[in-house]
């Protein structure tokens, strides 16, 4: 599968989304070759040629709403999500989402008509997900897998918090989301080159936490333990290895200083999401008008673009989604029983759905490790007792299926 990722093509798709002149989200939507309607209308066709590969699994559509004025909005404005979505066989309630932006924006926020090429902010990411929504349109997954193109982040990430909240309304089983966003460039502003490392940025303490949740924190601990830093784990474990040819570099942060991504209203609807972008940034190639200062040029053109990396990238992305999708889901309601003192633990949590579900394993560390050390074989059964103290360390849970593979963890709450 990682074989068929091609290079070339992701070349073509970032070149192609520049050849639009701007994507703006505020340019036009019904201009056929310039603006961000142009765009759309392109990926529309793409990930409807993907799905004619895939037998029926695969469905795409717009989803569209109107964002009325708003920050960076002036006025009533459509934005317009491209969504493709290869529904599960085994257990299609469980989602992934793989996501990159497709507006673009050049030195003013507001500028809706100037040249905007946006190769790497955003074109790279976008490349990368019709790239996966091609690959993954043969297979036949266990869990759905969702690629989309959002709009409306340069503007304030309007049309991925349209999407989160969708899924939120409908209670959608979302069990990770990645945003791909500026994953175009090896190369830092200092000239320095970093080809075989992505970031991959998981916050901590979640977003989404409740004041109640916030006390049990503060009293147990936790705060490396979010269902999103379990996601960085279980990617690097998955994808950081010879077949991607990469390094990834978990950052145990919400995102980069001064900046967000598409993965951050996910994160608000209480879903794990992570973001991945390029090792080291050139401000001069994002976020920029097209022009040349003193014999430097400005502008974030395809030239600067390093497509064996983004290949790379799309590689790391692939082997943690198929990982995810054919892995059983993260075990629910993952819980550390405290109705009596001792020096045992006694552990319990749902049972999943899986058909081949194979069982479960605990794992656990000290306090003071940030990645788990030890893991117990629990059996296929829905309560274990550990003969450590639960004072003394952290504990999680892991699914495990007949064919080997592992779940991300759950950790451990206090249940009274």
């Amino acid at each position: 599968m990682l074989r068929e990722i091609d290079q070339r093509r992701i070349e073509a798709t970032v070149r192609k989304l520049v050849s639009f002149g701007t994507r703006h989200t505020l340019s036009a939507q019904d201009d056929p070759v310039r603006g961000i309607g142009a765009a759309r209308d392109w990926l529309l066709a793409e990930l409807r040629r993907c799905a004619q590969a895939s037998g029926g699994r695969m469905s795409v559509e717009l989803q569209s709403y109107v964002q009325q004025p708003a920050p960076r909005v002036p006025v009533a404005t459509r934005i317009t999500n491209v969504v493709a979505t290869l529904r599960g066989s085994v257990t299609p309630e469980r989602i992934y989402v793989v996501s990159g932006h497709y507006d673009s924006r050049n030195s003013d926020p507001m500028n809706a008509t100037g040249d905007a090429p946006g190769a790497d902010d955003d074109a790279s990411g976008v490349a990368v997900v019709l790239e996966l929504a091609r690959v993954f349109a043969t297979r036949r997954p266990a869990a759905t897998v969702v690629f989309a193109a959002v709009a409306g982040e340069e503007q304030g990430l309007y049309g991925a918090g349209h999407m989160a909240r969708t899924y939120r309304g409908r209670q959608a089983d979302v069990q990770g989301m990645f945003s791909n966003d500026i994953v175009g460039s090896s190369t830092a502003e200092d000239g320095s080159r970093d080809p075989y490392t992505i970031r991959l940025f998981a916050e901590g303490v979640p977003t989404s936490e409740t004041p109640e949740q916030a006390e049990v924190r503060r009293s147990v601990g936790g705060e490396n333990d979010s269902s999103s830093r379990q996601l960085a784990r279980f990617v690097r474990d998955t994808a950081e290895n010879d077949a991607t040819g990469m390094r990834v570099r978990v950052v145990y942060r919400r995102d980069r200083y001064l900046r967000s991504g598409d993965h951050i209203p996910f994160l608000q609807q209480a879903y794990p999401a992570a973001r991945f972008t390029e090792p080291a940034e050139d401000y001069a190639h994002q976020h920029q008008d097209v022009r040349v200062v003193e014999g430097k040029q400005y502008g974030d053109l395809p030239e600067f673009c390093d497509f064996g990396f983004i290949a790379r990238v799309a590689r790391v992305n692939a082997a943690a989604l198929r990982s995810l999708a054919q892995a059983p889901g993260t075990p629910r309601n993952a819980k550390i029983r405290t109705t009596a003192l001792g020096n045992s633990t006694e552990l319990a949590w749902e049972r999943g759905p899986e058909p081949d579900l194979a069982g479960y394993e605990v794992v656990w560390r000290e306090t003071t490790e940030s990645e788990w050390t030890h893991v117990i074989p629990a059996g296929n059964v829905t309560r274990h007792t550990v003969n450590l103290s639960k004072d003394n360390v952290f504990f999680g849970i892991r699914a495990l299926n007949r064919s080997g593979l592992h779940s991300p963890v759950a950790f451990c709450a206090p249940q009274p």
